[in-house]
């Protein structure tokens, strides 16, 4: 073992440390500070399900870390590393997430000790059911209270089931189906709920390169075109936020990590073929000649653009000194730990923090939870009307073209572009990117203003942390 590993703070040691570097440059009222800091309760579950012929024992956590807002807001993850440690740390990290993208949440977190590639779909069913009717019958799934939601390990089909479940229980609810988000579609979900945190990663870094004093920062230039990058896990954050990085902002994406290994080629990688290689085999092995197991190796190599998108910790004290790539942008939750992320900001490296990069799928959540709350799709009550408007202003135009003699004509596909109204997607898109883009700015100000503040993180952090107490100081505390 490195003996720097001695000395690594652990997850939740590492959001303490960034909170207290946080809060040290802030003037919090007495006590105010210990209040935003504590985890407010964690419920921990042992529940019982008949598998395989016997009786199989399963532990469970939920963790509300703020209620100065509520409901409450924080996914649930399925993984035999989860512990009441994790879970508290990742429902702080909610509540500053919520906080800093201005989502009316508090932050909570729920977790199940399983494996669930351990189980098939009919067992694995059973188990959440027990797990959602076990949190439910406390309130710990509820609309109007705590509102859980995909994470590692889960997705749309889990809280289809957990909705379901909910519903069966309180049968006359008529908002049945807030009580979770992420859900399919055709189960109350809502369109983009699915990319969202890849997509909004593609948006923070957007919004980074579009203030040349921040990428100079990052000892880079120009824009997102042409830039290389290096992704740390091609599950659904890191998938998605590859593919419209290479497929709409000319990245290259010339390395990608996997459990099994990784991939490496300089002239770019297919990122949807190494997908659907990895959905067919279990990893990256065998894919081409590119192929290497030295995983550790390929997140130290040359890069721009540096993506962990899978597990806490993967940049630690062993590694940190190594790290060549500029800029990091943290779409997984905690990837860089506190101690790491000192070696790289003296470093000079430029690191887009968690609860910023990745609360696309918060965002996402919240606009889908509003649409269970309304019963009604975005887009239903004014997209044609919109269409007719930009009608009129085409019929227009092509008249005074035909009327004066001119005789131009419109560019291909612009007509149909424009009398296209916002669908529910493209709303959802839409305000992904614009929350995205106020979140950055609120953060770039503190950043660039204040001489005491010298990364984005803290900056982050100090945003989030002045939101949540200005919400208590409103309740009277």
């Amino acid at each position: 073992m490195d003996g720097n590993a001695l000395k690594e703070p652990s997850f939740r040691e590492s959001v303490d440390l960034m909170f207290n570097r946080a809060v040290s440059l802030m003037e919090l009222p007495p006590g105010l500070e210990d209040k935003i800091r504590v985890c407010n309760s964690t419920y921990t579950v042992r529940f019982g399900v008949k598998l395989r012929g016997e009786i199989k024992t399963f532990t469970g956590y939920r963790s509300v870390h703020s209620e100065h807002m509520e409901p409450v807001k924080g996914g649930i993850r399925y993984a035999l590393a989860v512990n009441q440690d994790e879970v508290e740390a990742l429902a702080a990290l909610m509540t500053y997430k919520c906080a800093l993208v201005e989502t009316p949440f508090g932050g909570s977190k729920g977790g199940l000790c399983i494996d669930p590639r351990e189980w098939d779909e009919d067992e694995l069913e059973r188990i959440t059911r027990r797990f959602a009717y076990e949190l439910a019958k406390r309130d710990l799934i509820d609309p109007a209270q705590n509102v859980p939601a995909p994470d590692m390990g889960t997705g749309e089909r889990e809280m289809a089931w957990m909705a379901d479940q909910y519903a069966r229980m309180n049968t006359t609810d008529i908002n049945a189906r807030a009580c979770v988000t992420g859900k399919p579609p055709h189960a109350g979900g809502i369109q983009g709920r699915v990319e969202a945190t890849g997509r909004g990663v593609q948006y923070a870094l957007q919004e980074f390169f579009r203030h040349p004093e921040d990428v100079a920062k990052a000892a880079l230039t120009g824009s997102l075109e042409g830039k290389r990058v290096i992704v740390q896990g091609l599950g659904n954050v890191g998938y998605h936020a590859a593919k419209f990085l290479s497929e709409e902002d000319g990245c290259k994406v010339i390395g990608i990590i996997e459990r099994d290994g990784a991939l490496v080629d300089e002239a770019g990688l297919d990122v949807e073929k190494v997908s659907q290689w990895i959905r067919s085999h279990g990893g990256v092995k065998g894919y081409s000649t590119h192929y290497g197991e030295d995983g550790g190796a390929v997140l130290e190599h040359e890069c721009d653009i540096l993506i962990p998108a899978a597990l806490e910790g993967v940049i630690n004290l062993g590694n940190a000194d190594r790290i060549k790539a500029p800029l990091i942008i943290e779409a997984a939750n905690g990837p860089v730990t506190a101690g790491a992320d000192e070696i790289l900001r003296n470093k000079g490296v430029v690191i887009i923090p968690d609860m910023y990069a990745n609360a696309g799928g918060v965002t996402v959540s919240y606009f889908e939870w509003v649409k269970n709350l309304s019963h009604i799709r975005f887009g239903r009550m004014q997209r044609r009307q919109e269409e007719s408007r930009h009608q009129l202003v085409v019929d227009e135009l092509e008249r005074l073209s035909k009327d004066s003699g001119i005789g131009w004509t419109l560019s291909p596909g612009f007509k149909e572009k424009y009398l296209r109204g916002a669908g529910e997607l493209e709303l959802v898109r839409s305000g992904l990117d614009d929350t995205m883009r106020g979140a950055y700015q609120a953060m770039r100000e503190v950043w660039h203003e204040r001489d005491d503040v010298s990364d984005l993180r803290t900056a982050a952090y100090i945003v989030a942390i002045d939101r949540v107490a200005a919400s208590y100081k409103a309740k009277g505390l």
